[in-house]
């Protein structure tokens, strides 16, 4: 008989079971017995609460925008003035929750899992149009019709931030990596 209440605390187990161990081998090829057993658990109840390894790489990568979502918003929450919005949003993306070691390493597999599967390209751009969508609010003061432009250019500045923290080796640099986006927005800007 099953333990009531253990699915969620099982689920979350494996969830971040399965980022330590796509960025402990730096691709989507890892088992489902590796990421159960780093769980602690066995891989039939890995497959019981999730059904299959794609399932558990998209329940890692929502776990993963979800904490981003939160991380952002806070910092949106707290942020006055145009310029204050568009650094929260910087700070949060290369901040040490999002931008680790594991969490970088999922990013990159998910950016290629979402050239096959679906659910992931969908999830990938929901996540692109929110970020697009803050970065080019909080740009608009400031920009004005160039706002959508450098929102779309930060964006893609995140993104390579991360593919080349992921290529490197030692933990992410945060801080060097928000002074880069910050660089490029501050010349952004600054072209008329």
């Amino acid at each position: 008989m099953p333990k009531l209440g253990m699915e969620p605390i099982r689920k979350d187990a494996l969830v971040k079971a399965t980022i330590v161990e796509i960025g402990r081998t730096g691709s989507l090829d890892v088992t489902v017995s590796q990421i159960a057993k780093r769980a602690g658990m066995s891989s039939a109840l890995a497959h019981h609460y999730f059904g299959s390894k794609e399932d558990m790489f998209l329940a890692a990568m929502r776990h993963i925008l979800t904490l981003y979502g939160a991380e952002v918003r806070g910092a949106l929450a707290v942020a006055e003035g145009p310029e204050r919005r568009v650094r929260a949003i910087l700070q949060a993306s290369f901040s040490p929750g999002n931008f680790r070691r594991e969490a970088v390493g999922a990013w990159l597999n998910f950016w290629v899992l979402a050239q096959t599967v679906p659910q992931a390209k969908r999830l990938l751009a929901i996540y692109q149009g929110r970020l697009r969508s803050n970065l080019a609010a909080a740009l608009r003061p400031l920009a004005g019709d160039r706002a959508a432009g450098i929102a779309a250019s930060l964006g893609a500045l995140i993104d390579g931030l991360y593919l080349r923290e992921v290529l490197k080796t030692g933990a992410p640099d945060g801080a060097a990596a928000v002074t880069m986006a910050l660089a490029y927005l501050d010349a952004a800007l600054a072209r008329e």
